[in-house]
C-alpha cells in the first residue's frame, strides 16, 4: 500500500494549501482539551509525573493512529483517503503563511500596534516591547521555525510511520508547546514533553536546513548564504532545532536574527544568527513564499520516500 500512503500524503499537502485548518471540530483543539484535563489529573512537580503524562497521550494518540492505518489498509484507495485526511489536519503550513503575510502588510503600512496584536498568533513573545524591525525579525524567526515543527517534521513522520508518525508528531509537538516551557509549574513536569519532542525533531529540523539552502534562490535569496550561515551558527542556538533553520533562513535571506528576545517577565540574549541588515517587511514575505516551497519540496520527497520504502518491502 505504498501508493496509498505517497498519494494520501500529497493529497494532505494540497488540501492545507486549498483549505487551510479545518474551521470547526479541529481535531488537534479536541486533543488540547483532553491534554489539559489529563494535565489537571496527573501534574505533580515532578519528572516522573510528566513522563506518565506525556506517555499516555503520545503513546495513546499513536495506538489509534495504528488501528486508523490498518483498517484503511484494505485498499489503496482508502489508505490515500485516510492518509490525506490525516496529513491535512496535522499540517499547519497554510495558517502559518495566513499569519506571516498579515504580518507583513500591517509592518509595510506603519500599523505597528495592530502588528503587536497578531504576532501572538505566531509566538509566545512580548511584543509590546518591540518595534518595526523587532515584530519583522520575530516574525521571520517564527515563521522559519513553525516551517520545520508543522510542515517539515509531520510530513518526515508521515512518510516514515504513516498515520501513527503524523498523528504522534502532531501529539508531541502540540504537549511541548502547551507545557514544554521552563516556568515554575512546567520545569518538571513538561521535561518530558520537551525532550520528546526535541527528539522527534532532531532529523527534521535539520533536513529543512537542507531545504532552506536549496530552495532559497527561488525566492532571490542565497542558496551559499544559507548553508554557511546554518555551518557556522546554528549551534550557538540555545535549541538543538530552531537554531537549524533559523540560522538557514537568516543566511539565505542574508539578515541578522536573534538578540534580546522577551517571553513575559524572562528575557533571553540570543545568539546572532546571520550577518548583514535587520529583517524588514519585504524580509517578512520573502520569508513566507520561502516556507511556502519548503513547504512544496518536502511534500514531493515525503511521497517519493514512502513510494520507494513500500515497494522495496
Amino acid at each position: 500500500m505504498s501508493a496509498g500512503r505517497a498519494v494520501g500524503l500529497l493529497l494532505g499537502v494540497a488540501a492545507d494549501a486549498a483549505l487551510g485548518d479545518p474551521q470547526r471540530g479541529h481535531p488537534v483543539a479536541a486533543f488540547g482539551r483532553v491534554a489539559q484535563a489529563a494535565e489537571r489529573l496527573l501534574h505533580r512537580d515532578r519528572r516522573w509525573a510528566g513522563v506518565v503524562y506525556t506517555g499516555v497521550l503520545v503513546g495513546g494518540t499513536a495506538g489509534l493512529g495504528v488501528l486508523a492505518q490498518r483498517a484503511s489498509r484494505r485498499s489503496a484507495v482508502l489508505e490515500a483517503a485516510a492518509t490525506g485526511l490525516v496529513t491535512w489536519v496535522v499540517l499547519g503550513g497554510s495558517s502559518l503563511a495566513d499569519e506571516g503575510t498579515a504580518m507583513a502588510r500591517l509592518l509595510d503600512a506603519g500599523e505597528i500596534d495592530a502588528a503587536r496584536e497578531r504576532l501572538r498568533n505566531l509566538c509566545g513573545r512580548d511584543s509590546a516591547v518591540l518595534d518595526g524591525q523587532g515584530l519583522a525579525r520575530a516574525t521571520v524567526e517564527s515563521v522559519a521555525e513553525n516551517t520545520s515543527d508543522a510542515v517539515v517534521a509531520p510530513l518526515v513522520w508521515g512518510a516514515v510511520a504513516g498515520i501513527p508518525g503524523l498523528v504522534a508528531y502532531r501529539a508531541a509537538n502540540t504537549l511541548d508547546a502547551m507545557v514544554g516551557h521552563r516556568s515554575p509549574r512546567y520545569r518538571n513536569f513538561g521535561w518530558a514533553s520537551a525532550r520528546l519532542d526535541d527528539l522527534l525533531n532532531l532529523l527534521p529540523s535539520r533536513l529543512a536546513a537542507v531545504l532552506t539552502s536549496a530552495c532559497a534562490p527561488v525566492v532571490g535569496g542565497s542558496a551559499t548564504g544559507a548553508w554557511r550561515t546554518w555551518r557556522r551558527d546554528a549551534s550557538a542556538h540555545p535549541s538543538p532545532n530552531a537554531g537549524q533553520i533559523e540560522s538557514a533562513f537568516a543566511g539565505a535571506l542574508q539578515v541578522r536574527l536573534g538578540g534580546r528576545t522577551v517571553y513575559g517577565h524572562v528575557v533571553e540574549q540570543r545568539p546572532v544568527l546571520g550577518e548583514g541588515r535587520t529583517a524588514d517587511a519585504g524580509d517578512v514575505t520573502r520569508s513566507v513564499e520561502l516556507s511556502r516551497v519548503i513547504g512544496t519540496i518536502t511534500g514531493l520527497l515525503a511521497a517519493g520516500f514512502a513510494l520507494t520504502r513500500g515497494r522495496r518491502r
